[in-house]
């Protein structure tokens, strides 16, 4: 598997959703809405949570738990980048501010 730089990952991601808007016509009459991506994203963090702890032996599994948790880690990441795009917010800078601001705790 190829490494990406981060500005193709948001291309692709934004690429992405725009298919899924396409269904959401489809099936609804309406794209989601920003608030509702959102709460997707919100629902996928918390099953990230509830894989770690199976991962961890925590909580009971009986599924691939590293497959599941590394396609809930995507798309969590995925769902990130689509609400800062929704947003109109730069997502690349705003983590580049995050970094520098949290690097700079630490001297």
């Amino acid at each position: 598997m190829k490494n990406m730089n981060f500005s193709e990952a948001v291309e692709r991601s934004v690429q992405i959703r725009k298919l899924y808007h396409q269904l959401e016509k489809k099936y609804h009459e309406t794209e989601w809405t920003v608030e509702e991506d959102a709460l997707a994203f919100l629902t996928d963090a918390g099953l990230v949570g509830r894989l770690t702890m199976a991962q961890q032996g925590r909580w009971p599994t009986s599924g691939e738990t590293v497959s599941e948790l590394e396609h809930k880690l995507g798309e969590c990441i995925w769902w990130l980048i689509i609400l800062a795009e929704r947003m109109n917010i730069d997502i690349n800078e705003a983590f580049e501010k995050f970094l520098s601001k949290t690097e700079k705790l630490g001297e």
